[in-house]
């Protein structure tokens, strides 16, 4: 996968994370967990942008690991809104599949850089 096509995935990713929130009740619970994953979903396409202009193999690794952070954040709040039954949708099963996805192609990507260091 290149980085034109993992841009777009983690923009898609933000996007459905938006998506999400604005589905989730209008309640303390709901709010709450809605901030938290809005600021984690979508820090996952930030931070991936900011890795590919990156200056070093370096800062090139240091972005990419907060990517992997955010998208393991993320998917936390999606296992606690599927487990507490906040918000039942086939979409939150979709999500949890990325941001296994995600995490996975950025653990693989954050090795290959290791090794090229």
């Amino acid at each position: 996968m290149n980085e034109a096509q993992i841009k777009k995935r983690t923009k898609e990713f933000a996007k459905e994370i938006i998506s999400l929130c604005r589905k989730l009740p209008n309640n303390r619970e709901g709010r709450l967990i809605g901030d938290q994953i809005f600021r984690s979903g979508t820090s996952v396409a930030s931070n991936y942008r900011a890795a590919c202009r990156a200056r070093s193999t370096a800062e090139f690794i240091s972005k990419l690991s907060i990517v992997e952070e955010e998208a393991d954040e993320t998917l936390f709040w999606l296992e606690i809104i599927y487990e507490m039954k906040t918000f039942k949708s086939i979409a939150l099963d979709s999500l949890m599949k990325e941001s296994n996805e995600i995490i996975a192609i950025i653990v693989a990507s954050i090795k290959t850089a290791r090794k090229k260091k």
